[in-house]
């Protein structure tokens, strides 16, 4: 199979990156290891992860048009109540992690209403339940893909242009492809927070998540997991032996809880009241709406019969093991599954409730919202892949608040899009554990970021451009991902229809003015205002 550029993942930056080459009028063959297109939004569950200043400002306008569809399809096919509808920033679940939270079948409808007309001219091949298997190089440049399908059928592909958009950064590893994970040692990054040594099996932890609807006086608890005595009872040192099925987030230096989360199901809440700032989460935070995907009082009464939520929360992060680079990595995926049963269990049976009784047996899992016959997403939530060893490395002192203070983050001649996020989000890793926190300033990605050092036709479209473990923890949110992979297959149309490469494009001047000029003619923001700080 031929193309003018392979996507390799069918992620948000792997979509973005097909719609910019395919915009630009080339062919495409794009491959996803699971059956919906969509990445973290969709296949791991994980409603929009954005910033506050996203209604306005940081954001390419590629992004704000599938945001857009997204509250078009809602305002166009449910039975909104009035309110609902005339709201400008409609959140169909009025979730609190995000200004938009919807349920995920509703972005792949989306994905594949966009994508719809190029797979009908035959510019674009979808190749879906389907992985890389084998890279294929001649010196500095990769000159084919072998990918095989869920039913071991095996494909060859050639491109002028590969993207590795994959969740893992697999492209990488197959292809020899120079890269880093886990965490960086303060001599190799010279990051104040960084630790003295470097560890590349220290991941951050991943998350199983599923969704759940709640009908109170109906029993729908599972069978008790064969596993659940030893998730119950669960302290792992990752985690500051906390209790993992509690709702007590570990403790503070005077051994007080950090948080006390707490649950509602359906509670009889103002959806056009709810604060998406974190900061103002306070010291018990509702977990049934910090992720809600369905608040049922958006909705014509008796529409939906309960909300629906996403379970991404503390007690299902995963930190027991790498999926990756270490030797028992299939026991680490199947654990982080049981984790997320067990949570389940517990929550339906064991879970400490407001009233002094225990568990919500209504609680029912939505399998039909994951997609799945068990219930569980398709695909665990990746927060940290393999990092491409790039042209430039993005590090804490360019973007981190505590470092710069009010000085605005670091900016780039080479910007290729913006973004931000409430914090620099480093989850407990598999082995230092708990990582303190810090907020990023509205930052730049710059494309030597997205340049392998010696790779030429390669590059990265997701989670795995050239960040740190730290700076990965505001660079692998939902709009950001989008805008680098936007950046990647903008590049590599770029290249095509120039002769040249990308490594060329920020060594030339006109070149690179030529590529920025395109990106803006997108709606790629570059810079954010001169004034504008986070605190």
């Amino acid at each position: 199979m031929r193309a003018d550029v392979a996507v390799l993942g069918g992620g948000l930056g792997g979509v973005s990156a097909a719609l910019a080459v395919l915009q630009a009028g080339r062919r495409v063959v794009i491959t996803e290891s699971t059956r919906w297109l969509g990445g973290q939004l969709t296949s791991q569950l994980v409603p929009t992860d954005e910033h506050l200043f996203i209604e306005k400002d940081g954001a390419n306008r590629s992004y704000r048009t599938f945001r857009d569809g997204l509250r078009r399809i809602y305002r166009d096919r449910f039975p909104l109540t009035d309110t609902a509808r005339a709201a400008p920033h409609l959140n169909p679940g009025a979730a609190w992690v995000s200004p938009i939270s919807a349920d995920p079948r509703v972005a792949v409808a989306l994905i594949d209403e966009l994508l719809l007309p190029y797979v009908l001219s035959g510019h674009l091949t979808v190749l879906r339940e389907t992985t890389p298997e084998r890279v294929e190089t001649e010196g500095d440049r990769v000159t084919g893909v072998r990918v095989v399908s869920a039913d071991g059928t095996a494909t060859d592909i050639t491109a002028p242009y590969v993207l590795d958009a994959t969740e893992l950064g697999d492209v990488l590893a197959l292809g020899g492809v120079e890269h880093v994970s886990g965490r960086e040692s303060q001599a190799m990054t010279g990051e104040p927070s960084a630790a003295e040594t470097a560890d590349p099996t220290d991941m951050q932890c991943v998350t199983w998540c599923f969704a759940v609807d709640h009908l109170d006086g109906e029993d729908h608890t599972i069978d008790r997991p064969a596993d659940y005595a030893h998730f119950r009872d669960w302290r792992p040192h990752q985690m500051d032996h906390k209790l993992m099925l509690g709702w007590e987030d570990g403790l503070d230096a005077e051994g007080r809880p950090r948080l006390v989360w707490r649950m509602t199901p359906n509670p009889d809440d103002d959806p056009s009241a709810v604060d998406p700032d974190h900061r103002n989460m306070g010291p018990t935070p509702d977990l049934w709406t910090y992720r809600r995907i369905a608040a049922r009082q958006q909705f014509r009464p008796g529409f939906y019969r309960s909300d629906i939520t996403v379970v991404n929360w503390p007690m299902n992060d995963y930190a027991g093991g790498a999926l990756f680079g270490v030797p028992d990595a299939a026991d680490h995926w199947r654990q982080a599954k049981a984790l997320s049963r067990s949570v389940l269990y517990w929550l339906q049976t064991e879970a400490p409730r407001p009233d002094g009784g225990t568990g919500w047996p209504g609680l029912r899992l939505r399998a039909d919202v994951a997609g799945t016959e068990d219930g569980f997403a398709m695909h665990p939530y990746i927060r940290e892949s393999r990092r491409v060893l790039a042209r430039q490395t993005i590090t804490e002192q360019e973007v981190s608040l505590r470092v710069r203070g009010d000085r605005g983050a670091a900016t780039y001649p080479d910007s290729v899009g913006v973004g931000h996020y409430f914090w620099i989000d480093r989850h407990a890793s598999t082995v230092s554990g708990r990582h303190p926190g810090d907020r990023p300033q509205p930052f730049e990605i710059p494309l030597g970021a997205l340049l392998p050092r010696r790779v030429r036709n390669l590059l990265p479209a997701a989670k795995n451009i050239g960040t740190t473990q730290i700076t990965n923890g505001c660079y692998r949110l939902h709009p950001v991902e989008w805008s680098i992979g936007e950046a990647a297959g903008a590049l590599a149309a770029f290249c095509l229809d120039r002769g040249t490469e990308p490594h060329a494009v920020p060594a030339d001047a006109a070149l690179l003015d030529d590529y920025q000029a395109l990106l803006v003619r997108r709606g790629v923001q570059l810079h954010w205002p001169a004034d504008l700080r986070w605190s």
